[in-house]
């Protein structure tokens, strides 16, 4: 049985930064990183030019922005720890892949909050890397946001992901070995 670690915090807090110095010094160079972010406008190119760039070259990355754990399971890496950055992005693609930008006449697209299928598929997602954790011995490091303390969004949309992100980090925490909170690139330790 592997080790689950769930790093949380809210944006520019230092939690990616902090994870991959985690995976460095358990790791070394044998960490497989797992980017779920998709590239659809320059800004996000040039962000993971800059990631790529800052990683260790020798590192693994696999790109998956749906489905991690069968994107995991197909690489057969032999690392020792897997980087998975970011839960966030995982979520926000499910709702962005089920939303239709035409559902709003300002441009925000709408999804039922309550859409059983997309909580599902995510809580699905969650639970598959929760059981490959089990099967396999390496140390997975998940990165999130911590979406919990904020304002309620204003919008049906912002108020989903805000409910299914919350929902998968529980689950995370819940069956982590240990949870950190980072604040200002200052670990916390929550269990």
């Amino acid at each position: 049985m592997g080790k689950l670690t769930l790093l949380l915090g809210g944006a520019r807090s230092g939690k990616s930064t902090f994870a991959e110095k985690c995976a460095k010094e358990i790791g070394g160079e044998s960490v497989l990183y797992v980017a779920t972010s998709e590239t659809k406008d320059k800004e996000m190119q040039e962000r993971v030019i800059k990631h790529r760039a800052d990683r260790p070259s020798v590192w693994v990355t696999v790109e998956a922005p749906r489905n991690v754990a069968q994107a995991i399971r197909q690489v057969r890496s032999d690392a020792s720890v897997v980087l998975l950055d970011c839960m966030t992005f995982l979520v926000a693609n499910h709702l962005m892949n089920a939303a239709a930008p035409e559902d709003d006449p300002f441009g925000a697209p709408s999804a039922d909050p309550f859409d059983a299928k997309i909580e599902e598929a995510v809580v699905a997602e969650v639970e598959a890397l929760v059981t490959y954790i089990q099967e396999t011995d390496v140390e997975l490091l998940v990165v999130s946001n911590e979406v919990g303390l904020g304002l309620v969004p204003a919008y049906e949309l912002g108020r989903a992901y805000r409910d299914i992100l919350g929902r998968a980090n529980q689950i995370l925490a819940r069956h982590a070995d240990e949870v950190l909170l980072l604040v200002a690139g200052i670990p916390m330790k929550v269990k």
